[in-house]
């Protein structure tokens, strides 16, 4: 009988370090868990503020001049818009007149090769044909940049990541002029 009580003991000693342990392990993921809370309570914060900051800048950004709009002067002789970059709004809204000139140059790329390619294409395709390789991280970024083209008028999302330019913009392109007027937007000149 003495055995038996020794190894329920035994038993019972090694079920408690074991409580112990998890315990331990309970109260460090605890204290990782309310770490990682207020790392995401920071991030949120910071992402409203710099969102609220780049709401107003683009506000400011699209503003009209007291003159009105392009289009409300009929016939006027004018050159493209200014572009008036302001913090870091570096996509200006699409409007009457705008190249590829004024985006910066991963997303002129992005715009260029969807006019070239003359129809839809996914993140991973505009990779394959920009050069780079298409990984997850890449692809993710560079369709967070077509959706922002999106959102600024550029591009128009036709499927479920699926991306081809506004016929606005794809206008543009057929009345670009003679080749090498220098707009971006348009095919090569012929060689």
């Amino acid at each position: 009988m003495g055995s038996l009580l020794e190894e329920l003991a035994r038993r019972e000693a090694t079920a408690r370090r074991r409580i112990e342990g998890l315990r331990q392990q309970v109260s460090e993921s605890t204290e990782r868990l309310g770490a990682e809370e207020a790392r995401l309570s920071r991030l949120v914060v910071t992402r409203e503020t710099v969102e609220e900051i780049l709401g107003e800048a683009a506000s400011l950004v699209e503003e009209p001049d007291e003159e009105g709009s392009p289009a409300d002067a009929a016939g006027a002789e004018e050159g493209p818009p200014e572009v008036v970059r302001l913090g870091v709004v570096t996509v200006p809204r699409w409007r009457s007149g705008m190249g590829t000139k004024v985006l910066p140059q991963a997303y002129r790329d992005a715009v260029e090769i969807l006019v070239d390619g003359g129809g839809p294409m996914r993140a991973g395709q505009l990779l394959v044909a920009m050069g780079l390789q298409d990984a997850a991280s890449t692809r993710e970024g560079l369709r967070s940049k077509l959706k922002r083209l999106v959102e600024r008028g550029w591009l128009e999302e036709v499927g479920a990541g699926l991306f081809r330019v506004t016929e606005q913009v794809t206008g543009r392109a057929s009345k670009r002029g003679p080749a090498g007027s220098g707009d971006g937007i348009g095919s090569s000149p012929p060689q």
